[in-house]
């Protein structure tokens, strides 16, 4: 039986991650919105959480406001 997953692109998340996360665009796309306007107001915590981020979506541990993760397929 197969994990499901999200409906998001993995790679449209990793880019907005990696040029947006500062501004929490990334939290938005994933429907994170509480996180996002968080972020957003931190400035992705002063450039720690962007990166912890861009880490957890490039390994995969990233997930959705369903908790489903978003991986590349």
């Amino acid at each position: 039986m197969e994990e499901q997953t999200s409906d998001k692109d993995w790679t449209t998340l990793l880019i907005l991650s990696i040029l947006l996360g500062g501004l929490g665009v990334d939290r938005f796309y994933a429907g994170h919105i509480g996180l996002g306007v968080l972020k957003l107001l931190t400035v992705g915590g002063c450039g720690i959480w962007a990166l912890i981020d861009i880490i957890l979506v490039a390994t995969g541990k990233f997930s959705d406001a369903d908790g489903l993760p978003i991986v590349n397929q």
